[in-house]
């Protein structure tokens, strides 16, 4: 075979194996797909994200990449979109290779500026919340937004606990899932609260079976 054939015959077996390889690639998706049911886009860190770095445009094309996944496996809060991480900071280091949470992400901080939200009268108080994953579910940081505290109590006797709003309309101006005073399954979330409110909800978490916070709007 002359040189020339050689030359066509490797291009038309590198083309065929192209196609198979593809062919298999698109059969593996169909079959998990069909297997673990539809897949969803999450982003995924494809290198280490120090804390406290901003994520420009330039680093989300470097740093970031998006994967299919059943959307079964994917955890709460998961961004789904590359472009919802510019301009977040990680609020702690982000392994490679782990899903980008909206909380684990904040607004940049401005030197000199008061926190997010925070009125007069008010201040930061941190306190233990349980079901934050719901304010996550979105994809949207709800960090910023105003939420409702919602104090269940533990039942009196063989009467039901109490259930009422010990806080209305209050800032979230942090939510940190892996505080370590946390009670197992909750978070800490850091709002804006009047004096009074705060001594209300530092009480509830002595006694309360649960506390919740439900966004507004």
């Amino acid at each position: 075979m002359s040189r020339r054939g050689r030359a066509l015959a490797f291009v038309l077996a590198a083309l065929i194996a192209a196609t198979a390889a593809a062919a298999i690639a698109d059969g593996y998706g169909a079959s998990v797909a069909r297997g673990y049911g539809e897949l969803r886009a999450v982003v995924v860190a494809r290198t280490a994200l120090e804390a406290g770095r901003e994520i420009d445009p330039r680093r989300v094309a470097s740093a970031l990449e998006l994967r299919r996944i059943p959307a079964r496996f994917v955890p709460p809060g998961a961004l789904g979109d590359l472009a919802a991480a510019i301009g977040l900071v990680p609020r702690l280091a982000i392994p490679a290779g782990s899903y980008l949470l909206a909380s684990q992400l904040r607004p940049p901080r401005v030197a000199g500026a008061r926190p997010p939200g925070l009125g007069r009268g008010r201040q930061p108080v941190e306190i233990a919340v349980s079901g934050a994953e719901a304010l996550l579910v979105a994809g949207v940081q709800p960090v910023g937004s105003r939420v409702d505290v919602v104090v269940t109590s533990e039942p009196d006797g063989a009467g039901a606990g109490r259930t009422y709003v010990a806080a209305a309309a209050v800032p979230l101006l942090a939510l940190a899932p892996d505080a370590e005073m946390a009670p197992e399954g909750a978070v800490a979330a850091t709002l804006g609260l009047t004096r009074r409110q705060a001594l209300r909800l530092i009480a509830a978490e002595s006694f309360a079976r649960r506390i919740t916070l439900l966004r507004r709007g």
